[in-house]
């Protein structure tokens, strides 16, 4: 890959991170408010050590350990700078099932977001899906099932992974909606600071495996994912600290990370089923579709003033 191409793919994948962190931007700001100043500076150091260089740091060679269970983790890591071939060999073959386990994870997200979340509605259509919350179950059901079956005419080991992917979802999806219904009373002063401090821990990290998971769209290099993923998170931390009622402006940016979440998802899961794409195309993507929300968001702002 040339320079000038990981130059994209780091680019995409900082913006990825950035736009999919920014939920939980929001409530480490809101959270952060309610504490002394030297717990926030506690939080913002050791957040920063742990959400940046521990769990985006490891998280993607445990992903890849986990998809090839006869690599120990030491050698999962040292082939990523060696090139040991063998080893090569072992996880170009294992691609296919990190692509479906992470491309089912993020369309899932992708439609959770679209038939359960509350949002602020770019299009009409949203409402619509909105509305038919009851149908989300039904269809990632149908959806896993139609998935299992083709991989078991395909790949049989794909078929776990599969599942791998549906169990990830609904796994983090529990922490992320279990965040939303404590954030009350993580924002009252019932309490401590410390156990909110331990808290927003552990929300950065369920939060953070979007981004590493849908970064495999991206490559499959393991040392750009730390970087794309690691730039991102810095660029999310000083958001909170300076800027987060600014991006809270942008009322359409959180439709278009999902839209984004959802096409990546769906190109990796053709790519598990053996379809190949140029590698500016995850990147493309993600640049175009912010583009395009950016864009409605400031629009809907400038609306707002003249009226």
């Amino acid at each position: 890959m040339s320079l000038f191409n990981i130059l994209i793919v780091v680019f995409g994948l900082c913006v990825f991170e950035i736009v999919s962190s920014v939920d939980n931007a929001i409530v480490n700001a809101h959270i952060l408010k309610t504490l002394p100043e030297k717990y926030r500076k506690i939080f913002l150091f050791w957040g920063l050590l742990f959400a940046v260089f521990a769990v985006r740091g490891l998280l993607p060679f445990v992903i890849v350990w986990i998809a090839n269970p006869g690599l120990s983790i030491i050698q999962v890591v040292t082939s990523t700078f060696s090139g040991d071939a063998s080893v090569s060999a072992s996880l170009d073959a294992s691609r296919p099932l990190l692509l479906l386990a992470g491309g089912i994870y993020l369309v899932f997200v992708f439609l959770s977001w679209l038939f359960l979340e509350e949002k602020k509605y770019a299009f009409m259509v949203e409402g619509f899906f909105h509305r038919q919350g009851a149908w989300f179950y039904a269809i990632v059901s149908i959806l896993t099932t139609s998935l299992v079956y083709c991989s078991l005419q395909y790949n049989p080991i794909m078929a776990l992974a599969a599942t791998i992917g549906v169990s990830a979802f609904f796994i983090t999806d529990g922490f992320k909606r279990n965040a939303e219904e404590q954030e009350t009373k993580l924002m009252s002063g019932h309490m401590s600071a410390w156990s909110k401090i331990i808290y927003l821990e552990v929300l950065d990290a369920s939060f953070s495996i979007d981004g590493v998971i849908g970064a495999f769209a991206f490559t499959m290099s393991v040392p750009l994912i730390i970087l794309g993923n690691g730039l991102g998170a810095l660029v999310v931390r000083e958001f909170t600290i300076r800027g987060i009622d600014l991006i809270a402006k942008f009322a359409y940016l959180k439709n278009g990370a999902m839209y984004s979440i959802g096409v990546l998802g769906g190109i990796m899961i053709l790519e598990s089923f053996g379809r190949e794409y140029p590698f500016w195309l995850a990147p493309l993507n993600t640049f175009v579709l912010l583009g395009l929300f950016l864009f409605l968001s400031v629009k809907a702002n400038r609306k707002k003033v003249t009226n």
